[in-house]
């Protein structure tokens, strides 16, 4: 059963941690629109593979802390801060309007999907906040093998929020500005209470 937990948590976080428009979910509704959906999933396989070694990182760093119990006191400080300055995004990109345009020139979506993701800067510290946090309330054990199959969940994770795009991309580009205002208010209410929980936590 944990096993299965770990890998149901890593796909859970990544979905949720992909699931508001952005650079490689909106890249995969253009790819779908303009060109076709096989193209599009090539370029959500080339993207989750770099999802899986990112994670990946990011569990290595989070081993470390959990082993460093003053270093974890330190971090669930910043987090609070990380998690309010989240909600804030989020509420400002749910005040602006997205709209979806046709992407031209690239001919291998799949290493196209592979140079974006790797490019995503908040990868890592996304995933090493979430399985820092998961460990700390006991929901995820942070060592092998574990953190293989968290990883894999991540990168499953990942695809399947791309595909979700893919498979909706009529519907969601006709709807685009709504579900981001949307979307990216549920995600700014979130992190604020994940906010305000790990403060009150602190506090007691």
């Amino acid at each position: 059963m944990d096993y299965f937990l770990h890998v149901f948590y890593g796909v859970l976080m990544a979905y949720i941690g992909l699931i508001s428009p952005g650079m490689l979910n909106m890249t995969a509704l253009k790819i779908s629109l303009s060109t076709n959906k096989k193209e599009s999933i090539k370029f959500a396989l080339g993207a989750s593979l770099v999802v899986f070694f990112q994670a990946g990182i990011a569990l290595f760093f989070a081993d470390y802390f959990v082993k460093n119990p003053k270093i974890i006191e330190v971090l669930k400080v910043i987090g609070v801060f990380v998690f309010f300055i989240l909600s804030v995004l989020f509420f400002i990109l749910s005040r602006k309007v997205l709209n979806a345009k046709t992407t031209k020139g690239a001919r291998n979506y799949f290493l196209k999907g592979i140079a974006m993701s790797v490019v995503n800067m908040l990868a890592v510290p996304f995933y090493l906040g979430i399985s820092i946090y998961l460990a700390s309330i006991n929901k995820i054990i942070i060592e092998q093998p574990f953190i293989i199959l968290f990883v894999f969940g991540s990168a499953l994770g990942s695809y399947l929020l791309f595909y979700t795009y893919i498979i909706l991309a009529d519907v969601i580009n006709n709807k685009i500005a709504f579900i981001a205002r949307n979307i990216n208010l549920i995600l700014s209410i979130l992190f604020l209470i994940l906010g305000i929980l790990t403060l009150f936590k602190l506090l007691r």
